[in-house]
């Protein structure tokens, strides 16, 4: 889907299992049945038990993938849902489950077929907090660099009013707010830059420490 490879339909279908088979309120799994035993012919995966690492863990790095991608789908709700389910400063609620750090994402998390389903492991281990700030900047909040600009493209909660963002981009500052009138998850009707209605959504770069003062209206 990230590829642009793939067909809406090929992708919608894709996506679709994601959500049905590997999807846990806890994150999304690698894979889904585990392996009951040690296979030979497969190496280290069959060594971990159900639900551990490889096998059928939620491994937190390749989460933000499937946010990413379910932004490409214009399916907002499901992409801060994924978002939530392995953020670390929402399990406060329970912290007894999760056990690491509330300010730090782990390598992985137990998946169903463990018993510790939920339980954190390995926290500082991982490239996720990176892959997550690009899921939840670039692609719900859509403020995405271009080759020729800033690219404005939210996917956001249907349920959200909107949001407002300050980005640096190219020596430039953009003060962007964003409003959702019709609640939608994703399509831009309006760009209003420093007064000024503009065609499509990408923002230009003017000279170095121009200030710009965006309004964005979805639907």
């Amino acid at each position: 889907v990230m590829s642009g490879t793939a067909s809406t339909e090929r992708a919608t279908i894709c996506m679709e299992s994601v959500r049905k088979h590997l999807s846990t309120k806890y994150g999304i799994m690698i894979l889904t049945p585990p392996y009951q035993k040690f296979h030979p012919e497969l190496g280290s995966i069959s060594v971990y038990p159900p639900g551990l690492k490889e096998n059928g863990a939620i491994f937190c790095h390749p989460n933000p993938w499937a946010m990413v991608a379910e932004c490409i789908l214009g399916r907002g709700d499901l992409a801060f849902q994924y978002y939530l389910a392995i953020l670390p400063a929402a399990k406060n609620d329970i912290a007894d489950i999760h056990k690491t750090e509330p300010y730090v994402y782990a390598q992985m998390i137990a998946g169903k077929s463990h018993p510790n389903f939920g339980e954190a492991k390995n926290s500082w281990l991982t490239g996720t907090a990176a892959w997550n700030y690009v899921a939840a900047t670039q692609w719900i909040l859509g403020i995405r660099p271009d080759y020729t600009g800033l690219r404005i493209d939210p996917c956001i909660p249907k349920d959200w009013r909107g949001f407002s963002a300050k980005r640096v981009y190219r020596g430039n500052t953009y003060f962007i707010k964003v409003s959702n009138p019709g609640r939608v998850s994703k399509g831009i009707a309006h760009v209003v830059v420093n007064k000024k209605e503009i065609a499509g959504n990408i923002l230009q770069v003017g000279k170095s420490g121009t200030v710009h003062l965006v309004h964005v209206t979805m639907g």
